[in-house]
């Protein structure tokens, strides 16, 4: 690895360390189903996104749930001594990345086949406060 990247991956490892973030990797879902629930989220406030994703029926908001419940506790643990209904947190960013496929085959009528693609995602979900921090 070259300096120019060394340094570049060590900033955004600093950077990170300050963000409270979840990933959800391979889920076998979609990504256009996924894409449909984080519209819907991206944004709110967080106790209006979990109440969202209570009562949706969509299979994919349980998912995106637990991962929203997991990017809190990191936010907790990130940020120890401060309370989440203090600070008004919010979902600031919600990326739905499509990952791996699984390749099938269907067979069809007159020796034919079609091709099955169960497709799979990757969600990345950031929680941000927004009251701003004391620079110092």
């Amino acid at each position: 690895m070259g300096a120019r990247k060394r340094l570049r991956a060590n900033e955004m490892k600093e950077a990170r360390k300050n963000i409270a973030f979840a990933k959800l990797n391979n889920c076998p879902t979609s990504p256009r189903k996924m894409r449909l629930i984080a519209d819907l989220i991206r944004g709110m406030d967080v106790e209006k996104a979990l109440a969202e994703l209570e009562h949706n029926p969509k299979e994919a908001s349980n998912r995106m749930q637990k991962l929203l419940l997991s990017a809190l506790a990191n936010w907790e643990t990130k940020n120890e001594g401060k309370r989440m209904d203090d600070n008004d947190l919010y979902i600031s960013e919600v990326k739905v990345d499509s990952g791996r496929m699984l390749k099938r085959i269907q067979p069809a009528p007159q020796g034919r086949a079609h091709r099955i693609r169960k497709r799979s995602n990757h969600v990345t979900l950031v929680v941000d406060s927004r009251i701003k921090k004391d620079v110092k």
